[in-house]
């Protein structure tokens, strides 16, 4: 089923009716309050393992969850939404320390080559390709510089279950999974190199222990192993990478 720019229209109505009603990070960015908390967790245990510096742009950063993340641990941040609702929101709860822009990643008004690092989470669902994303994303780094952006994972089983159900009633895609390997490739293509993909494990808040589990080293350790079991249980997937030169021809460049 083919996605076009109705969906993206769709979905920027929705997430403005997320920021409009709700005061909480979780809600403000769709999520539930575990869902959050577990994706959270799982970064920072990523994000940990290597030293970060520089200026960061948190694009997509709805309440600014992971804006504030990165400005705890002394980096120069910049938060970036097009809902000018989450922006707002963000500030309010935020330490006069982190900028604000509204922003959006297929067209983002800043220079090439203006910042060491770069989140995208919680965005490429929402768009009808990421291709557009990732040289946006690509541009806006400095050699060397960093991205870290997660999709939604098409080979979940229960993603799988949940198109063939939005199929079969004849509904457009609620949602934009992607292909790992597809998503790697965009960013090969878009200059980048040291990718890795890392699977984010994520069940619903009542199967805590279950969680528990796939986040244990033994799950650890066959993920790594026998990878097709990571895409089959994991509802998402951050992607890394380092970016190589310096692109051109961006549309939003200022």
């Amino acid at each position: 089923m083919q996605i076009g720019r109705e969906f993206e229209s769709r979905w920027r109505k929705r997430f403005e009716d997320f920021a409009a009603r709700s005061d909480d990070d979780a809600g403000i960015a769709g999520w539930s309050q575990s869902g959050l908390r577990t994706r959270v967790r799982l970064f920072l245990r990523l994000w940990n393992r290597a030293e970060h510096r520089g200026t960061w742009l948190d694009l997509g950063c709805g309440a600014g969850t992971y804006t504030r993340i990165l400005g705890e641990r002394g980096l120069t941040t910049v938060g970036c939404d097009y809902s000018f609702i989450a922006l707002g929101k963000a500030r309010e709860r935020s330490p006069g320390t982190i900028s604000w822009a509204a922003a959006d990643v297929t067209k983002l008004p800043f220079r090439d080559g203006c910042a060491d690092g770069v989140l995208c989470f919680g965005v490429t669902q929402a768009l009808a390709s990421s291709s557009e994303a990732v040289r946006e994303i690509a541009g806006v780094l400095k050699p060397g510089g960093a991205a870290w952006v997660d999709a939604l994972n098409s080979w979940c089983v229960a993603h799988m279950l949940a198109s063939l159900r939005q199929r079969m009633r004849g509904r457009p895609p609620h949602l934009r999974y992607e292909r790992p390997g597809r998503f790697a490739a965009a960013m090969r293509e878009a200059e980048f190199n040291d990718i890795c993909v890392h699977w984010i494990p994520l069940v619903p808040g009542r199967f805590e222990r279950l969680q528990r589990v796939l986040e244990g080293p033994v799950m650890q350790v066959l993920f790594r192993w026998i990878p097709p079991l990571g895409a089959l249980v994991s509802h998402s997937f951050f992607v890394t990478g380092t970016r190589t030169a310096q692109r051109t021809g961006r549309t939003g460049a200022a």
